[in-house]
């Protein structure tokens, strides 16, 4: 692990010397060049994530595809959440918004006596070994990703924003940062003050969060693959997150599961073993079409849900499905 800590921290430093450092120097903002530093890890991961999707993902959609390609339009938009999501600008737009705002909160709440927690103290010389404490930290945060996403679907207000994500009725290896903004924020909210309070090392975080992007590309993409019977229990695979996608089955309440108030199956982001353990584990070996049942099937008035067919034209719509005006 550590050669491969080296390796990154190589190609960070000249990416930074490179390109960021001198930027921040033109623009005037050198005060920022630890900050800036830290974002060009981010920028890095990410550049490498999409590398990795077109290299290797994409291919694998065009070799074995679930469905035909028939709204290149589409696609086209969740190239754009991609982008603005892995090379770092909208993680740029909460640096300068909310972060400070967090900083504050937590600096704060340290004053008043909250302990300094880290997970990773739990055994001395076990928990404390970089890979059991990145594996130990992965367990917390995919847990925690399991409950915001049945949050996401449980209240109502909230699936009014994440109900976009699920509106794309075409998914590939660029659908799963297709987002209302707002649902991000509240999503990253919630991570960055676990993150804090469990006490994970930024390089561990930076790792986790890679992954887990990474794995969640591959899960939506467009590609009939399947892990077989001890597989599909081990990690999550398209089909088993497809299934989640599908209209009338992976999101909503009367999609046969054990646990009667899920909303739905399959919420699991990296493991399985969530759904499994709490009753929303779906592994029907099926590949059903995808989307909101509303975008199918007229309302009383014979209408049908517009989620907006740009980004700017999708981000208006989820507000305006927040305050109960569409």
């Amino acid at each position: 692990m550590d050669w491969l800590v080296q390796l990154f921290g190589d190609a960070q430093q000249r990416l930074f010397e490179g390109v960021v450092q001198p930027v921040l120097f033109h623009a005037g903002l050198a005060n920022l060049l630890e900050d800036g530093y830290a974002a060009t890890g981010w920028l890095l991961v990410g550049l490498l994530q999409i590398v990795v999707m077109v290299a290797v993902i994409a291919p694998l959609q065009r070799w074995m595809p679930v469905e035909a390609v028939t709204d290149r339009k589409a696609i086209r938009v969740d190239i754009f959440y991609t982008l603005i999501h892995r090379l770092g600008l909208f993680r740029l737009a909460l640096f300068f918004t909310l972060d400070p705002l967090w900083d504050l909160v937590m600096g704060r709440l340290h004053v008043w006596g909250l302990p300094v927690f880290h997970l990773d103290d739990i055994w001395p010389g076990v928990t404390d070994n970089a890979w059991i404490s990145l594996i130990l930290y992965l367990l917390v945060f995919d847990l925690v990703e399991y409950w915001i996403h049945r949050g996401q679907h449980h209240y109502r207000w909230w699936w009014k924003l994440h109900a976009l994500h699920h509106s794309q009725r075409q998914m590939t290896v660029w659908s799963d940062d297709r987002n209302h903004l707002l649902d991000d924020v509240i999503h990253d909210t919630i991570v960055v003050l676990v993150a804090q309070l469990i006490g994970v090392a930024p390089g561990q975080f930076v790792a986790i969060v890679a992954l887990t992007q990474l794995s969640q590309s591959f899960q939506h993409a467009n590609v009939r693959i399947w892990f077989g019977r001890l597989g599909e229990r081990l990690w999550i695979s398209p089909r088993f997150h497809r299934r989640h996608h599908a209209i009338g089955i992976g999101h909503e309440a009367m999609a046969p599961v054990r646990n009667k108030r899920a909303r739905g199956n399959n919420f699991g982001v990296l493991l399985p073993w969530w759904d499994m353990a709490f009753g929303t584990a779906n592994f029907d070996l099926r590949y059903d079409p995808t989307g909101v049942r509303d975008q199918v099937q007229p309302d009383a008035q014979g209408r049908l849900r517009d989620y907006g067919r740009g980004f700017w034209a999708q981000q208006w719509r989820g507000i305006l499905r927040l305050v109960g005006r569409a």
